[in-house]
């Protein structure tokens, strides 16, 4: 269980995914010294309102992603409507108006690509409930350039699909209840 001190957190989720990070998000520690980048599938076609939810009920400041923007540690930032959010370098962000990925954009997988590709063996990431398979090949890609994976128990998720489909396609470092997610985030102490 115990790995270093992640440079990175991505977070995928898509149908049950609100309730979920709900649970994951409160567990970070305040002092979390990493930032923590969420994709959750959202209605194109209308403002998320998702930093404005979680606000309040996770230690660490919220925001919606903006392009170019500086990565900091101890900040969460969500992908916005109708954009894929990717990792540029160890210090930005950006958004692209690529195609939607298995129909959603923003997508999980190119968001854990993007970050795999940047933050190798210094990135954890982790796969919540969703009803399809994105992120299977953002599992791949964070799995083949050493990073961590911690998927969702599918038993236990409200959309077992995705991350069913992602252990089935990648593998996982761990297959984990919310619990013991908030456990193991929890331990993660600057």
């Amino acid at each position: 269980m115990s790995m270093p001190f992640p440079h990175a957190v991505v977070i995928g989720a898509s149908a049950g995914g609100v309730q979920a990070l709900r649970d994951v998000l409160g567990c970070f520690p305040a002092r979390f010294p990493a930032p923590v980048l969420v994709v959750q599938h959202i209605p194109r076609d209308r403002p998320s309102g998702l930093p404005a939810l979680f606000d309040g009920s996770c230690a660490l400041p919220v925001a919606e992603a903006e392009d170019k923007e500086p990565l900091c540690p101890g900040v969460v930032l969500f992908a916005p409507p109708d954009y894929h959010l990717l990792v540029e370098d160890r210090t930005t962000l950006s958004l692209s108006r690529d195609e939607p990925v298995l129909y959603s954009r923003p997508a999980i997988d190119p968001l854990f690509e993007s970050a795999a590709e940047v933050f190798g063996e210094g990135l954890l990431a982790i796969l919540l409930t969703g009803a399809s398979s994105d992120g299977s090949a953002g599992v791949a890609a964070v799995r083949r350039e050493g990073g961590t994976v911690w998927i969702q128990d599918p038993a236990e998720a409200v959309a077992p699909v995705m991350p069913a489909s992602a252990i089935a396609h990648a593998g996982a470092d761990a297959i984990v209840t919310l619990r013991d997610l908030c456990r193991r985030l929890g331990s993660f102490t600057p």
